[in-house]
């Protein structure tokens, strides 16, 4: 019940995604196992049949050598085409369902929060997205469709040596079915353990293996080298010992599947050299019977795998099933703001770790709201409640209570979001059908154009991790221009420029100037160059605002003058 428990949500969405191609997929792979019985049952019945024919001058004249062999061709080509059919709607299936379940939990993480819970388990977020997805093709793979088929060659079986003798019929598809079932299931039982253990061993040896290659130098600087390579052999051994008990079990079920179809082919036997003895069949027929339970267990050794992962696929099921019930239309905002406004915040509590973090919120009770041109900075000291802020409004931090409301926005910050990839397809994370002429523009807008020119594949030029290959002023200018190709009402920018040198902030900040005109700008702060490109002073002590001050205002240039100086 528990295991069922476990594996309905997925199974659940495999039926209404793609059940019908995967019941296709398992009838297809049905029919290639009795497609091979069938070869097998009537090519031993056939050269039997035939070889007591060359004995017997008078049979040998009447025998029917053509259609036995028709028969056998036919079964053939049926054979091959149901395999590579089955292997191709199978596989397609489970890789289109894959896809699903993968779109299906990044939604799910794609909620408030997201980020700060990437930063702090990137690892495990990972394995999540990859090994725990894909441990979840064995499902159908390796447990559905071979079960799938096993059942489906013991039927036939029974059926078939029913037509011979009901008693023996019978007696064989239970022993097939009860025997080649209760492997898999004490197999499945016994691997579960083992199967967790090994999951748990590769999850901790990617991780400390990227820790070791990534950190290397800080663990150098600490002392700390030693201790991590001997975390890493550590977690080695461990999964060694998890695959040496699962290869064991593997061996016996192996052993056990050969026990029991050497039994029932010795019961079979026994049973068809009787009813040859008393005269009711004949060799041909009894041949053709020992070869058809010769094959009959073989559909339930592909069991075996299936039954060795189902620990891992369980484990893999629990863990994305709560994201996988996560709506996908589940979005950060309640509403767009009223007309004339950008941001309206009515009666927000929050905490920076969260809605259910304990403790005393940052906000207790924050009302604000900007209009749709407004350019309005966030100052204070650290520890106010600026980043807070700006979380809520872009959606990344959900608030504890109260209103948030913000209208289609682009963030700024001062850590720059690049990947291994192209510059063309960098920027076009901010729109996927920007043409060339379009890069081209925000490029020159944001006074990067002339540099990436000046690259070897200029567009085409591929950045290192984390955009490798440009300076941090170029990283910046890169961003402005993603930043200037998502056409939204509202910018907001956490301390733009921190980190540059002067000249290339300046003309960064110029430049965000000269483009945000229309907009509205809600920017967090603490250097006085940035705060200057707002006309509206918001300061923050301790989640609360104590001052709200605008340009022309006696109190502007004096909040400015509290800030540090570029």
């Amino acid at each position: 019940m528990k295991l069922w428990r476990d594996l309905y949500p997925v199974l659940a969405l495999f039926a209404a995604e793609h059940g019908g191609t995967m019941l296709i997929g398992a009838v297809l792979a049905a029919a290639t196992v009795l497609s091979g019985m069938a070869l097998l049952g009537l090519s031993g019945w056939f050269i039997t049949a035939a070889a007591l024919a060359g004995l017997n001058t008078s049979l040998a004249s009447v025998f029917d050598v053509f259609s036995p062999s028709a028969g056998i061709r036919l079964l053939a080509l049926g054979r091959t085409l149901s395999r590579y059919g089955e292997r191709l709607v199978t596989h397609d299936a489970v890789l289109a369902m894959l896809a699903v379940l993968r779109e299906r939990l990044f939604r799910g993480w794609a909620q408030p929060e997201a980020a700060r819970r990437l930063l702090a388990r990137p690892a495990q977020l990972l394995f999540r997205l990859t090994a725990d997805i894909d441990a979840l093709d064995s499902l159908y793979l390796r447990v559905l469709v071979p079960g799938v088929s096993a059942l489906a060659a013991a039927l036939a079986t029974g059926v078939a040596l029913g037509a011979i003798d009901v008693w023996l019929g019978m007696a064989i598809a239970i022993w097939l079915i009860a025997a080649g079932l209760g492997i898999a299931l004490m197999t499945a039982q016994r691997a579960r353990p083992d199967a967790r253990r090994r999951t748990y061993a590769i999850e901790a040896l990617r991780a400390r293996s990227v820790d070791l290659v990534a950190g290397q130098a800080e663990l150098i600087m600490t002392g700390r080298l030693d201790a991590q390579q001997a975390g890493l052999a550590a977690a080695d051994r461990y999964l060694a010992r998890a695959d040496d008990a699962l290869n064991r079990l593997e061996a016996r079920a192996g052993m056990a599947y050969g026990a029991v179809g050497a039994l029932a082919l010795a019961g079979t036997l026994l049973a068809v050299g009787a009813l040859v003895g008393a005269g009711a069949i004949g060799a041909p027929v009894a041949a053709l019977a020992l070869l058809l339970v010769l094959t009959g267990m073989e559909p339930f050794a592909a069991l075996r795998r299936g039954a060795l992962e189902l620990g891992r696929t369980v484990l893999a099921a629990r863990r994305l099933a709560p994201r996988l019930r996560t709506p996908a239309t589940k979005t950060a905002h309640a509403a767009l703001p009223p007309r004339g406004l950008a941001v309206k915040l009515l009666g927000v509590a929050a905490h920076p770790a969260g809605p259910d973090a304990p403790g005393r919120p940052v906000f207790g009770n924050l009302s604000f709201s900007m209009g749709a041109t407004d350019r309005v900075a966030l100052v204070g000291p650290s520890g106010a409640g600026k980043s807070t802020l700006m979380a809520i409004v872009a959606g990344e931090l959900a608030a504890q209570s109260g209103t948030v409301q913000a209208a289609a926005h682009c963030l700024l910050t001062q850590r720059t979001e690049l990947f291994q990839d192209s510059v063309r397809d960098n920027l076009r994370l901010a729109d996927a059908a920007a043409d060339d002429a379009r890069l081209w523009a925000a490029l020159q807008a944001a006074g990067l154009a002339d540099d990436v020119s000046r690259l070897p594949n200029c567009l085409d030029t591929r950045l290192g991790e984390g955009g490798a290959g440009l300076s941090g002023g170029q990283l910046r200018r890169l961003a402005l221009a993603r930043l200037l190709l998502r056409h939204v009402p509202l910018w907001l920018l956490d301390e733009p420029t921190e980190g540059l040198d002067p000249i290339t902030a300046r003309d960064v900040l110029q430049r965000l100037d000269t483009h945000a005109a229309g907009r509205a700008v809600l920017l967090a702060t603490h250097i006085r160059r940035e705060a200057a490109l707002a006309d509206r002073l918001i300061c923050l002590r301790q989640g609360r605002i104590v001052a709200d001050v605008r340009r022309g205002e006696a109190d502007f240039e004096f909040v400015l003058d509290t800030l540090r100086p570029d």
